[in-house]
């Protein structure tokens, strides 16, 4: 019977397939985005990330009416599918159509 040690190959192998694990896990929590019948809500800091704008330029976005979103207590989120229709709407192609 042999003794398993911290330098053992095996617990090493063991030890390095547990860290690229728990890296793994994390790496898929900090993307997950639940959904709540079918649709998917972004939190604030999404919105600054996705739009590449700034808390306070969402904020604007928000006072004028550009962007929907819904306010739970302090809390906001959107409507993945709002943001995406809004996007859509004021889509200004730069290319002519010429035929």
């Amino acid at each position: 019977m042999d003794l398993l040690t911290n330098d053992k190959e095996e617990i090493v192998a063991y030890q390095e397939m547990i860290i690229q694990l728990k890296n793994h896990i994390e790496s898929i929590l900090k993307n997950y985005r639940p959904v709540m019948n079918g649709e998917i809500y972004l939190s604030g800091e999404d919105m600054c990330k996705l739009l590449h704008i700034s808390k306070r330029t969402l904020q604007q976005y928000r006072d004028d009416n550009i962007l929907p979103f819904i306010q739970i207590g302090g809390k906001i989120i959107y409507k993945e599918t709002d943001i995406l229709h809004i996007l859509e709407q004021n889509y200004i192609s730069t290319k002519t159509d010429r035929q």
